[in-house]
């Protein structure tokens, strides 16, 4: 098995799918934006068509084509790319995954089918398995998001026991549930296990990292990788009351936004302000985020000092509008 040098750690962005205004994917605009992720934020490994990027909503071509532009002008200038393969068809799952080998991804990632959902550990296992197997030579990562899936009958510390023997190439878990005896148990009862445990909800990630988690997957290290970067630094040098400044610091900010109404809609308008390039509006259903949900957006970022007047670009004002 052709696995990575080193295992996935630190900082992974969920990378946002660019769109222009009438829907179409913005591809012109990804080699500029893995630049700012490695140059501005510091995040080197980037984890694709998931969530935040709307992998769901776009075809089966749109997202290899998605996949292979993100391999392409991350060359050389990431660490890893990990490509999120899930789909309700397993046999779309078998061909994305066989793709993503294909074209030199880092790994593979897949949720739970969420219409006609596997009930038991051993049906989804089963399904995984088939997936993994499309694509021999890759890491395989699992994606616990139940909150989106509706899968909530399958704790993640329960799939793990004993997956390495159905599923060989499994290497971790994307971990999006803020469930933290669940999560705590998948570290505790597999210590032995070389696995790579990325916490997906970000506003809690200080409390993963003290339970053991190896790295983080989320939207928000979109636009405040160097503010998490700093706390995992803090942690790392235990410094853990700095390190509990920024995380109530990224907290206030998210804090601020869900109330508001916060998704994949106003993660796009936010990253359009924070870094300049325009990532357009989501797909529907999803209905893009509005002029007065940026403006205050913009405020918070301000006010937290995570944003001076001059960090924004020229013209991306326009970002909610």
């Amino acid at each position: 098995m052709a696995f990575p040098k080193k295992k996935l750690q630190g900082l992974v962005a969920a990378t946002i799918t660019p769109m222009t205004e009438n829907g179409e994917i913005n591809f012109s605009v990804i080699g500029q934006y893995v630049d700012y992720l490695v140059k501005e934020q510091g995040v080197k490994n980037i984890f694709v068509n998931g969530t935040t990027g709307e992998g769901l909503s776009l075809s089966v071509s749109e997202r290899r084509q998605v996949a292979e532009e993100w391999v392409t002008k991350g060359k050389d200038k990431l660490d890893q790319v990990i490509i999120h393969v899930g789909a309700l068809s397993l046999k779309e799952s078998q061909e994305l995954a066989q793709h993503a080998a294909e074209i030199g991804a880092d790994g593979i990632a897949v949720i739970a089918p969420f219409f006609l959902k596997p009930w038991t550990k051993d049906i989804l296992i089963n399904f995984l398995k088939e997936v993994a197997a499309a694509a021999p030579a890759l890491p395989f990562y699992y994606y616990h998001i139940p909150a989106l899936t509706g899968v909530k009958t399958v704790r993640a510390e329960e799939l793990l026991d004993g997956i390495l023997d159905k599923i060989p190439t499994f290497q971790g878990l994307k971990f999006s549930d803020t469930d933290l005896l669940d999560f705590g148990q998948c570290v505790d009862q597999n210590r032995q296990q070389q696995f790579a445990f990325l916490f997906g909800v970000d506003e809690q990630l200080l409390s993963a990292l003290v339970m053991g988690a190896t790295g983080a997957v989320g939207s928000t290290y979109n636009y405040l990788g160097k503010k998490t970067n700093q706390m995992l630094e803090a942690f790392e040098q235990k410094d853990f009351s700095l390190a509990l400044n920024y995380q109530f610091c990224i907290q206030r900010f998210i804090n601020f936004v869900v109330k508001l109404g916060f998704g994949v809609s106003q993660t796009k308008a936010i990253m359009t302000l924070v870094s300049g390039i325009p990532m357009g509006p989501p797909r529907l259903p999803l209905q893009k985020a509005s002029r007065e949900f940026t403006d205050s957006a913009e405020a918070k970022l301000k006010s937290l000092d995570f944003l001076s007047f001059t960090d924004l670009k020229d013209g991306n004002l326009e970002a909610g509008s």
